[in-house]
């Protein structure tokens, strides 16, 4: 019996020593039109950037030592350029341009994939490359050696264009990503993508989404790359990595089918449409296992299986099926890892699949063992039965394991119920008593059961306007950012404020990360609430969603300073220079979730003075994503922020408490707004609120000062109960005891006018009186009760809205000669 195999590689070098293992007589000839026939093509990226040192250790077989373990007739630099399937026959082309024809018994094709060129004018200039084999990374590490390259422009945000990216930097080379697309890594949902994009720009990456190049051109400063835009690129090398196309050729020109998706066809068994000729690798095309679809697959990992099963079937005839490949890959990008397996929410919606999703975020391991990395973990399945799709990680550790349990349950059919079932190792430096898969089960199921209704990130930006926004947050976490137009009430206090939440309108709960919306949800429903859903993923998904790309800096094509080699984000220089003499005060959250660094750094700013500085060091990056606004509205300095394997360091400088800034808009530029409200009637208390609400959102600064009877306005439904003398007690008989209990300046009739007042507006779809108030503190409106009224009519501040500032008349009058409209109310 005579084997040949055409192509070495994952499907064909590995078929040749499972051949040999299982027949040790036959005769079997692997042919190769390049040098190599077994390398690591995935560490290509590595020895480029320099992070593999020795090339050899790229080369997992020589064609010597090949042959010589193994007893195959290893022939390199040797092309078959024709296949005579009538003859079994094949016509090969050496190096030097002679022809010869071998024949064979069964022929193995593993010809794998040939990279994309689009034909745009100048692609074929000197310095633009491609990656596929040992050849290429040749010729990109020789150029990158005598040209001396300082600028790079990678076209293409794949796996490899973003592995490239990161080894260019690692190299010293200022590196511009340019992808058509508005994401990076196609294959993952926008969502996981987007911190993706924020951690890129952190490494020094400029990139440029929904962009695509027109065409290059070769001058004497070097190759300037021209965008859809009309922006150039000044660059020194270039590197296409838009994709591949499964090498088909040969398998036309023999007359062999070609399937739907473009690749080789094979039935279960890995043969083609010609009997004894089989196929494998990144050439072939087979159905998915979750839909049946034809697709390609660009794996390393499926065509090593497929070679060992066709060798089986190529020597005991067909015996053994191939079960096909789900797609699980995994990438480094920098300091974080991105992994997938199976369907993502996108790929579903385009092949109307019904399907929900889920997201949660964990850490990496214990969360009181040191170094604790965030985790974010996306599932899609099906909406009823619950059998898993597909899911995505992104983190600093232990992304894999959890990527590859899924995918071996996803393999078997396995549901998110299997997820909550699977046993899990667990010690505190390598998992969490309940693990970041059974997290993402248990709340799988909630979603299935109805248990836990949920809106994703992009349905909330499209509802925004016909939702009420809860952020259950605590208020230092609110202070650090929230999502506009969202009312502030932490899960502590959702009881005792439950009745600023409407019931006739459709309510959306957000937290950090999910938990503690789900938790208040569970509260409300257990109390009538029927239309409540949890925003997936919390604020800290959705954040990083909708946060803009920033657009990369204009390039100049003088410029040819190179970058310095980077390992991570290092401190701002300027910031070390001003550091005060006393000593920075160090903090450590890492491992510690949301709310936990906020909790530290809002503690630490408490104990220090104005000028003296505090460091925190955390793996939340929602924390050190949002520094900035909270220094914005504290009146505080953020010196500084870096990252470095996870572990973003916040420097931020203590303000004087005079000079803080106001949430919203500013009190010091002449164009606030201050209203006094003396009444506690129900209409002018709606006033009060209409025009603060109007005034605020306009970007003016708002006070609203309550007195005497307009503190009712003010009072919690649900009181603490506290010492109050005789007159305090009379006041509060004779007083409205809530805002609920206000009545009409104007045909009252014993309370019938207020209800109907109140009946009419929710029938119109007009807030109420308390929603239009929890909304003027959403957006920033300072509430104002006077101390002196509080005194006089025995109320204490903890019957008062917690967001309530107690001032006096100084107070007040500050605030007025800052603004340019005070009403009386």
């Amino acid at each position: 019996m005579k084997y040949v195999i055409v192509g070495g590689v994952a499907g064909g070098a590995t078929a040749a020593a499972r051949l040999r293992r299982i027949d040790e007589m036959s005769d079997i000839l692997l042919l190769e039109k390049g040098k190599y026939i077994s390398y690591a093509n995935c560490g290509l990226p590595y020895y480029i950037g320099g992070v593999i040192a020795e090339r050899e250790k790229l080369l997992v077989q020589t064609p010597a030592s090949f042959s010589q373990r193994f007893r195959v007739d290893v022939r390199v630099e040797n092309e078959v350029i024709a296949i005579h399937p009538q003859n079994k026959t094949i016509t090969i082309r050496t190096a030097d341009g002679r022809e010869y024809e071998e024949a064979y018994d069964k022929l193995l094709l593993s010809p794998g994939a040939t990279p994309v060129r689009p034909p745009l004018e100048g692609i074929d200039s000197e310095g633009i490359f491609t990656l596929r084999n040992v050849e290429d990374t040749d010729h990109i590490k020789s150029y990158l050696t005598e040209h001396a390259v300082k600028r790079a422009v990678v076209v293409g945000a794949g796996f490899i264009g973003l592995e490239m990216a990161e080894n260019l930097r690692h190299a010293g080379v200022a590196v511009s990503v340019v992808e058509m697309g508005n994401q990076v890594m196609a294959p993952i949902d926008f969502s996981m993508a987007a911190p993706v994009h924020q951690h890129l720009i952190q490494k020094g990456v400029s990139l440029y989404l929904e962009e695509g190049v027109t065409h290059f051109q070769r001058t004497e400063q070097g190759i300037t790359v021209f965008l859809k835009s009309g922006k150039t690129i000044p660059a020194d090398m270039v590197l296409l990595s838009i994709g591949v196309r499964p090498a088909t050729a040969l398998a036309k020109q023999a007359g062999l089918k070609i399937g739907e998706a473009g690749g080789i066809w094979v039935d279960e068994y890995l043969e083609t449409s010609e009997k004894d000729i089989y196929a494998v690798g990144d050439a072939i095309e087979y159905p998915h296992p979750l839909t049946g679809k034809p697709w390609l697959n660009y794996l390393a990992n499926p065509a090593n299986r497929q070679g060992r099963i066709v060798a089986d079937n190529m020597v005991f005839g067909n015996t053994v099926s191939y079960e096909g490949a789900i797609g699980t890959s995994i990438a480094k990008v920098f300091d974080m890892t991105v992994a997938s397996t199976g369907l993502a929410a996108k790929r579903l919606k385009q092949w109307n699949m019904e399907y929900q999703s889920s997201v949660t975020h964990s850490a990496s391991h214990a969360g009181y063992y040191p170094d604790a990395l965030p985790l974010t973990l996306k599932l899609t399945f099906h909406p009823t039965t619950g059998k898993l799709y597909g899911a995505q990680c992104i983190g600093y550790e232990g992304v894999d394991k959890r990527i590859d349990q899924i995918a071996g349950l996803i393999k078997q059919g396995g549901t998110v119920y299997d997820l909550m079932e699977t046993e899990h190792t667990y010690a505190p430096p390598f998992s969490s008593a309940k693990d970041p898969i059974a997290i993402a089960g248990y709340v799988a199921s909630n979603i299935i059961s109805g248990a836990m209704p949920v809106i994703t990130w992009r349905e909330l930006v499209e509802q925004k306007k016909e939702v009420m926004l809860v952020d259950t947050r605590t208020a230092e976490e609110y202070s650090f950012g929230t999502i506009s137009g969202a009312v502030n009430i932490p899960l502590d206090d959702i009881r005792e404020r439950i009745t600023e939440i409407p019931t006739d309108k459709p309510v959306v709960l957000f937290c950090a990360v999910g938990l503690r919306g789900y938790l208040t949800q569970r509260i409300l429903m257990g109390r009538g609430y029927k239309n409540v859903r949890n925003l997936s993923g919390g604020y800290k998904l959705y954040s990083a969603a909708v946060a803009p790309v920033s657009v990369p800096a204009e390039i100049s094509s003088q410029s040819t300073s190179a970058v310095q080699p980077i390992v991570a984000s290092q401190p701002n220089p300027a910031s070390v220079v001003s550091t005060p003499a006393k000593e920075i005060l160090k903090i450590n959250a890492c491992g510690l979730q949301c709310p936990g660094p906020i909790m530290q750094v809002k503690k630490a700013m408490d104990t220090l003075a104005p000028g003296e500085r505090v460091e925190i060091v955390a793996t939340d990056a929602g924390f050190a994503r949002d520094a900035s606004a909270w220094c914005d509205t504290t009146g505080n300095q953020l010196i500084d922020i870096y990252e470095e394997k996870g572990r973003h360091t916040v420097v931020i400088e203590k303000g004087d408490p005079a000079a803080t800034c106001p949430s919203v808009g500013s009190a010091t530029s002449g164009r606030g707004k201050t209203f006094i409200l003396f009444s506690d009637d129900l209409d002018k208390a709606l006033a009060t609120f209409v025009l603060a609400n109007g005034a605020v959102a306009t970007g003016q600064k708002v006070t609203v000062f309550f007195t005497f009877w307009g503190l009712n306005v003010l009072k919690k439904v649900r009181k603490p109960k506290v010492q109050k003398d005789i007159f305090g007690k009379m006041f509060g008989m004779m007083l409205p005891s809530s805002s609920l209990r206000l009545k009409l300046s104007q045909m009252n009739m014993f309370g019938m006018g207020s209800k109907m007042m109140r009946f009419l507006m929710k029938r119109k779809g007009v807030d109420s009186l308390e929603s239009l108030r929890a909304q003027a503190l959403a957006q920033g409106v300072e509430f104002i009760a006077c101390q002196m009224s509080m005194d006089m009519m025995g109320i204490s501040r903890e019957e008062l809205l917690d967001e309530v500032t107690i001032g006096g008349v100084a107070t007040y009058m500050e605030r007025a000669d800052k603004a340019n409209v005070n009403l009386f109310i």
